[in-house]
């Protein structure tokens, strides 16, 4: 087994009668991207701290490169850590503060100068080596963090929400610099973070967690477009629900007896179907064998497409619809509208 990869088997951890997480199994790949999402008190940085060894596990093992780990001390284990402080000395310099793992490991100047300049490199610091932590704006602070953690070449880095204390700007502009690090250096990443968008952005993979448990793992677009649950479509982008019933003659309908497009695999009687925003097309008046009659609540314009909230009968919140460019200036507020969309982009959820 590659020495980057890793794999949980039933862990689980309690606080005495507190369950942080419930049993899960997980296996990263080797070289992967991996980010664990959700909201705070998922299991998410707990999941996390059970990897990096800084608590240990109630039940389950732990394996990193196929080798168990969950017995072994933080130290001993291939695995380097990216804190949401970043952790920095504040009295050494860049350079000092990249090199204090390989001084700890007992590697010689020799050795060590030229793998700090290298990792410095990686993060584009290397004309600041002189510089001490309070020099250094908080990107620059997070990617000598990021330095550190890779100058020792560890199999596996996690990184606990590194990017949270940052300004939404400059977060996205880190988010393609580390996305662009982890190719450069082939090093398996766990990240952790409750922003779904940087989520999707970065990683290769998704565990999307909620109470201690994960809910769903697959890809950005997996998730994003097959969510395997409520709480999941719900979590991931924006969502427009809408409870509806199988008809004796196989049609599904909404509570209001409106014929809605469903795909048609399943013999549940009734269920939820999920639809996004993009997918939703709006028609003026009510003149569409299928679909919603609701009335125009809000439009919003915001640059590359412009949001419609449409209030319906059949649904408990606003349907939502985000239309291309200008195609909304069409619909007035309390116009009446018609929701329509098609069978592939509603997903079927909480069936019975």
């Amino acid at each position: 087994m590659s020495a980057g990869s890793i794999e949980l088997r039933g862990v689980c951890k309690h606080y005495r009668d507190t369950v942080a997480l419930h049993p899960i199994d997980l296996t990263v790949d080797d070289g992967e991207f991996f980010c664990l999402l959700g909201p705070s008190g998922c299991g998410k940085t707990t999941t996390l701290n059970l990897i990096g060894g800084f608590v240990t596990v109630t039940a389950g093992e732990i394996l990193i490169g196929g080798q168990r780990a969950d017995r072994t001390p933080p130290y001993k284990r291939d695995v380097n850590t990216v804190f949401q402080n970043y952790a920095l000395f504040p009295h050494l310099s860049v350079h000092d503060n990249v090199g204090f793992g390989l001084k700890m490991a007992g590697i010689g100047r020799g050795e060590a100068r030229p793998r700090i300049e290298q990792a410095l490199a990686l993060v584009g610091l290397e004309q600041h080596s002189d510089r001490f932590p309070g020099q250094l704006s908080g990107g620059q602070q997070q990617r000598v963090a990021v330095a550190r953690a890779l100058v020792n070449r560890p199999a596996v880095l996690l990184l606990d929400e590194p990017l949270g204390a940052l300004d939404l700007k400059l977060r996205k502009r880190l988010q393609i610099e580390l996305a662009q690090i982890h190719r450069e250096v082939g090093t398996t990443f766990v990240f952790v973070t409750h922003d779904q968008e940087e989520a999707m952005a970065m990683a290769d993979r998704i565990a999307v967690m909620n109470e201690g448990r994960i809910e769903q793992i697959g890809t950005p677009e997996e998730i994003y477009r097959h969510p395997a649950s409520r709480f999941v479509a719900d979590f991931i982008g924006e969502s427009n629900f809408l409870e509806v019933e199988r008809t004796t003659a196989g049609g599904v309908v909404a509570r209001d007896g409106s014929a809605v497009a469903c795909p048609a695999q399943g013999s549940w009687r009734r269920a939820t179907l999920m639809v996004r925003p993009e997918a939703i097309r709006l028609s003026p008046g009510n003149g569409q064998a299928t679909g919603l009659t609701g009335r125009v609540v809000t439009t919003s314009f915001l640059g590359t497409f412009t949001r419609v909230a449409v209030r319906c009968d059949a649904a408990d919140a606003h349907f939502t619809a985000a239309l291309p460019g200008g195609a909304a200036t069409q619909f007035t507020e309390d116009e009446v509208a018609t929701v329509t969309w098609s069978e592939g982009d509603a997903v079927v959820l909480d069936e019975e």
